[in-house]
């Protein structure tokens, strides 16, 4: 086991993970893409369901999310938190259109936030892990794409779009993908 144990975020975990320790970070050899998806048709207690703003209904699309794609040229910018054993098996839950997967060699400590609030550490002391869309979520996503029922929640958006704060040099422009007004319902396990 290493020193400490971190996770790479740079889609939601940007602005859903407030952990302490907190450091700017980027990876090396992926890029950042539209690459999974949940299917709102399915009911699955204790995951979510998107509803329509608009009238309350529950659309029968693919919810897209960002991803991580295998690209040698490419960096992606975000932001790495420590992590304990109990953290790291609630993310491994709440990230279930993904496979945790080790990047401590292609992860580089930027040196922190300019915004005193994201605190800052001393260097990655140990094992990064990033989670990267597993072969069912990618399987999902182009399902949506083929039928045509492929969409992205505005609330996503705009929550990946404010957690890339000062990094937010490389806007997730969804890719063709429609943008719904869609509310996020957490559903009881």
């Amino acid at each position: 086991m290493s020193a400490r144990e971190w996770v790479f975020g740079y889609a939601s975990l940007l602005a859903d993970y407030a952990g302490a320790g907190l450091v700017a970070a980027e990876l090396s050899g992926y890029r950042r893409v539209w690459g999974v998806a949940a299917d709102n048709a399915r009911t699955i207690p204790g995951y979510k369901t998107y509803l329509s703003r608009a009238d309350g209904s529950r659309p029968p699309v693919f919810v897209a999310f960002l991803d991580l794609e295998p690209d040698a040229e490419a960096i992606v910018t975000g932001r790495a938190g420590p992590v304990d054993v109990a953290e790291l098996a609630a993310l491994d839950r709440r990230e279930r259109n993904y496979d945790r997967v080790e990047v401590t060699g292609a992860v580089r400590d930027l040196g922190g936030f300019a915004d005193a609030a994201d605190g800052g550490a001393d260097g990655l002391d140990g094992r990064v892990w990033a989670y990267i869309g597993s072969v069912e979520g990618r399987a999902r996503l182009r399902e949506g794409l083929a039928e045509g029922t492929a969409v992205v929640s505005r609330d996503y958006l705009e929550k990946v779009r404010a957690g890339l704060g000062p990094l937010r040099n490389a806007d997730p422009l969804p890719d063709g993908l429609p943008v719904w007004d869609l509310d996020r319902v957490d559903l009881p396990a």
